[in-house]
């Protein structure tokens, strides 16, 4: 039963009722959903779930719109078949579930994709999106795999090495004002960083009066004051992604 008294932080906004209109398929070792545009194209985004895993409709929901502007979208399961996170679960067994699925400890998950994308896509551009748990990864893709030609992390940082700001694809950091889970001098440290550091383009955007996850757990239907946020976040996704793929 869940701790009352800690909520888990990420268990925010609203989930969708929303069936997708890919279809789940196996990439080696893992399960993944594939969806992709109504033209041939060779250029593909790695959609990157949350803590609540890859099947979460909320995350579906995004690889659809990458595929209805033009992307094969993939969003395959990180977790390799383990437990996601659930909302009764208690947040405070969260660093003891996290132990085995760790953003960083990604690469054969990575590798599998970017194999099925290039033999079976013919995919030549790709890039990588994030949200939460899945904006960690994109991050960490940013600094390990110059092939991944941009990255999207929606309210996420790599934390656990010092060698993390040395970026090898342009990436948007999006954050929200309000996020608990990443307060804003984190923010502030790490567009320090990248500014002594980084040689490829970067944005970190902070979108005020916003928490996180409201890239992709808010519906902007049912959340007029929001919207305006949740449009413009998706717009700069959607903009950073034609101007390096």
């Amino acid at each position: 039963m869940a701790n009352e008294a800690k909520p888990c932080p990420c268990h925010i906004g609203d989930l969708m009722e929303y069936e997708g209109l890919g279809q789940e398929i196996q990439i080696q070792h893992i399960k993944a959903y594939v969806v992709k545009p109504s033209a041939a194209t060779n250029k593909a985004i790695i959609v990157i779930q949350d803590i609540y895993g890859w099947q979460l409709p909320n995350t579906r929901y995004m690889a659809d719109m990458l595929a209805a502007n033009g992307y094969i979208a993939v969003c395959p399961d990180f977790f390799a078949g383990k437990e996601p996170w659930s909302s009764s679960h208690d947040w405070s067994t969260f660093q003891e579930w996290l132990q085995d699925k760790l953003p960083t400890n990604i690469n054969k998950e990575v590798d599998a994709v970017l194999r099925y994308l290039m033999e079976h896509c013919e995919a030549k551009r790709i890039g990588a999106l994030g949200f939460c748990w899945g904006g960690v990864a994109t991050h960490y893709i940013s600094l390990q795999y110059p092939d991944v030609k941009a990255g999207v992390s929606a309210y996420g940082i790599v934390r656990e090495t010092e060698n993390r700001y040395k970026l090898r694809s342009p990436t948007l950091f999006i954050f929200g004002e309000k996020d608990d889970v990443i307060p804003l001098d984190q923010v502030q440290a790490l567009e320090a960083k990248l500014k002594e550091e980084c040689k490829v383009d970067y944005q970190v955007k902070i979108f005020p009066g916003q928490t996180h996850g409201f890239v992709h757990r808010k519906r902007e239907d049912i959340n007029p004051a929001d919207k305006p946020s949740i449009l413009e976040a998706r717009t700069d996704m959607l903009n950073w992604f034609n101007k390096y793929i």
